[in-house]
């Protein structure tokens, strides 16, 4: 239980953030291309409530830490209508990617907070720890997010991609798309995308803050 409340403390703020911003982006870039169906809801927010799930924001993410090698959550789905888009098939591409996005400027902005820890020699442990945590976090939100199965960003980003016949019959997977990505976890094949996508990114987070590590040593 201590274990529990100590990872509580230290990643609750990075994830309050990574899914405000992430949800927020969405709706941002969706009103942005003409649809303001989540503007009008209330979405292009940055109150945390507005975005958060009970259940699959906190219950379910604190049981599988609890008793599974691996965590999930969810917040609730930021309501676009694509059809409202100036440009649905093309837009919502944008719009997508959007939330990914979001995430890999905060994993880029935890990143810098924890060199500037190094840097100014803070000796308390807890900052660290959740300038870590906010790198762990976007870093997996952004991969994650971009897995190529919809109804996740990257999924639809693929089907923007794909020419209209084959975009039509990729998306009719979207109600088991959540199913067909918990049987991948649970038998390690999206490993194959984890691994070297968060390698990628990390790589280039830390080739992008390397002038900032050069001027503060």
């Amino acid at each position: 239980m201590n274990e529990i409340i100590s990872a509580i403390s230290v990643y609750a703020l990075p994830v309050i953030f990574a899914i405000t911003l992430h949800e927020a982006a969405h709706a941002y870039a969706a009103k942005y291309f003409g649809d303001s169906t989540a503007y009008a809801a209330g979405r292009m927010s940055m109150n945390p409530l507005r975005h958060i799930d009970p259940f699959g924001t906190i219950v379910l993410p604190i049981l599988m830490y609890a008793f599974t090698p691996f965590v999930f959550g969810y917040a609730k789905p930021v309501p676009i209508d694509f059809n409202r888009l100036r440009n649905p098939k093309k837009q919502m591409a944008w719009v997508a990617l959007a939330g990914p996005a979001a995430n890999f400027v905060m994993a880029f902005g935890w990143l810098v907070l924890a060199i500037v820890l190094t840097a100014t020699q803070v000796g308390e442990a807890f900052p660290h720890k959740v300038a870590h945590a906010g790198i762990v976090v976007n870093v997996l939100m952004f991969v994650f997010n971009l897995v190529p199965i919809p109804p996740l960003d990257g999924g639809r980003i693929l089907t923007s991609m794909l020419p209209n016949r084959m975009a039509y019959k990729f998306a009719k997977i979207e109600p088991y798309g959540f199913f067909i990505v918990l049987g991948l976890l649970y038998f390690n094949i999206l490993n194959y995308w984890f691994l070297p996508m968060s390698a990628a990114t990390k790589f280039v987070l830390g080739v992008i803050t390397t002038p900032i590590s050069f001027l503060l040593r």
